[in-house]
């Protein structure tokens, strides 16, 4: 073994861990603020984490079925993924669609689409969560539509949507508007789900993408919290009330391999959000609490021995539960090749349930308090993510730190170094660098057939044919001067996709306002 070994994030670890090493023992209690050890007093003992499977594609129709597969084999909550024409707010018969509908996720055109997703489903009765940003607000308003069909009460639906655009452009790439228009939509959200959808939650401020794309845990803990205060000033500076936005503000981590450094991420981070915001001025202890739902890392599966990815998958919901997630999505161990099959999402579902059920795991609040070890890494991460947000700070936070390319920048040369370490056999990757084996590889691959653009291009077609289009035109209108003045968007966009509008003509309608961001 080497003399010095580190996490990725460059924290050195010790041979041995001792009580020195701790200093002060945080001796708050779970549910006690700063929340270090949990959001709850009982953690599992009084409700398990919410299991999610994280799944759609093709049409609507075909995505609805896989939910009702996985509603029958023990989910507790849906989680759809949209595909990308979807994601930047174009209708599968624009051009630039072309290649890309259904492939990874669902095509969402319009409310039709959305009475097939959900078909069968009440949506009084299922938590669901929507991987969906740039075009978040539109999702949100086709759901409430369609709550609105089934005569549900607004009240009781909950789930929660992405809706975290400032990752997009520092991480991942699916944008429309500026940032600041951008966070002009975000606020509307805030502001109309606090009185209509007060069990939504608002945004899940976003780590997972930032990891994806070549972050270290401590990058990954520094810039979402910052992004978070970003949007919590945004919203004051809105005039919203912060104990009650506060409170359905809800958080995306990753859960990566190194399972120490990785419980120790989800404790400083819990602890850090409760000091941001209460320094930001939240005096009700519940708009401190940071929740989060955890997906495993899908950039550390691999195409070589993808069997292997069910112990990683393994590691990885140890991480998740031991940190004290309260929701969790685990990824197929075939998702390196393709979208997961039906037989790989229902031993990713089993492999959190056998935790849940099997390993005892849950069975006391934060069990890794007082080891050595794991206090003085949660120590380790906190210090360095702190020094991370106040260079942030001193930009002038992290829309002016995404503006300069900062967030960019640090995660690009972590993910250099990542790969670097990867090709030169310092960091070892079984089945990749070490242990390899000739092998051909057999496990089925999950394809979309393109004919699948043809289909909802007709069903685009026969639905302008068939709404009041003076109607639709003139709801587009009303949008596009709403975006012009300053009242809130979302019930003009409701209005627009209850009389049939189009996702695409409700993204190009704020196009013409807002620009678009290059």
């Amino acid at each position: 073994m080497p003399e010095k070994i580190t996490t990725d994030s460059g924290i050195e670890i010790k041979e041995l861990y001792t009580a020195a090493d701790v200093g002060s023992p945080d001796n708050s209690l779970p549910g006690e603020f700063p929340f270090t050890r949990g959001v709850q007093p009982s953690m599992y003992r009084g409700k398990l984490w919410t299991m999610r499977q994280y799944a759609g594609f093709s049409t609507a129709e075909e995505s609805n079925k896989r939910y009702h597969y996985l509603l029958g084999q023990g989910v507790s909550g849906l989680s759809v993924a949209f595909d990308l024409p979807t994601q930047i707010g174009y209708d599968s018969d624009h051009d630039l669609s072309e290649g890309e509908v259904g492939k990874v996720g669902v095509a969402i055109d319009s409310i039709e689409d959305m009475e097939l997703l959900f078909a069968g489903i009440k949506l009084e009765d299922v938590s669901t969560s929507m991987t969906i940003n740039a075009t978040g607000f539109i999702l949100l308003a086709l759901y409430t539509a369609l709550a609105k069909k089934q005569g549900a009460d607004l009240k009781k639906i909950s789930g929660t949507i992405q809706n975290d655009i400032l990752k997009e452009y520092a991480a991942r790439g699916t944008y429309i508007y500026p940032p600041r228009q951008s966070m002009r939509i975000i606020t509307d959200i805030f502001e109309w789900c606090s009185t209509d959808l007060p069990k939504w939650n608002t945004i899940s401020i976003s780590g997972y993408h930032i990891r994806e794309a070549g972050s270290t845990a401590v990058q990954e803990v520094a810039f979402t919290l910052s992004n978070g205060k970003a949007y919590v000033k945004a919203a004051l500076e809105k005039g919203l009330d912060i104990n009650v936005f506060g409170k359905r503000l809800s958080f995306f981590f990753n859960a990566h391999n190194n399972l120490f450094e990785e419980v120790a991420k989800f404790r400083a981070a819990r602890k850090m959000w409760a000091v941001i915001m209460k320094d930001l001025g939240a005096t009700d202890e519940k708009a401190m609490m940071l929740r989060f739902h955890t997906q495993t890392g899908g950039s550390t599966l691999t195409a070589q021995q993808p069997l292997n990815n069910i112990c990683r998958v393994t590691i990885q919901t140890l991480a998740a539960v031991l940190g004290g997630t309260q929701s969790l999505h685990t990824n197929g161990y075939d998702e390196a090749l393709s979208l997961p099959t039906e037989e790989a999402a229902k031993i990713a579902l089993r492999t959190q349930q056998i935790v849940a059920y099997e390993s005892g795991v849950p069975e006391t609040a934060d069990p890794f308090a007082g080891s050595y070890f794991v206090e003085a890494l949660t120590s380790e991460v906190e210090k360095a993510a702190w020094q991370l947000i106040e260079k942030i700070d001193v930009m002038g936070g992290s829309v002016m730190a995404i503006e300069e390319g900062f967030m960019q920048d640090e995660i690009a040369a972590s993910a250099y170094k990542y790969q670097r370490d990867i090709e030169t056999g310092e960091k070892i990757s079984v089945g990749v660098n070490k242990f390899q084996t000739a092998e051909t590889n057999t496990t089925p691959v999950f394809k979309i057939d393109d004919s699948i653009r043809q289909l909802q291009s007709d069903k685009i077609r026969s639905l302008k044919e068939r709404r009041n289009n003076v109607k639709a035109a003139e709801c587009l209108e009303k949008l596009a001067a709403a975006a012009k003045g300053t009242q809130n968007l979302m019930p003009v966009v409701i209005e627009a996709v209850e009389n049939y509008c189009t996702l695409g003509e409700v993204s190009d309608a704020l196009r013409k306002v807002f620009g678009e961001y290059k």
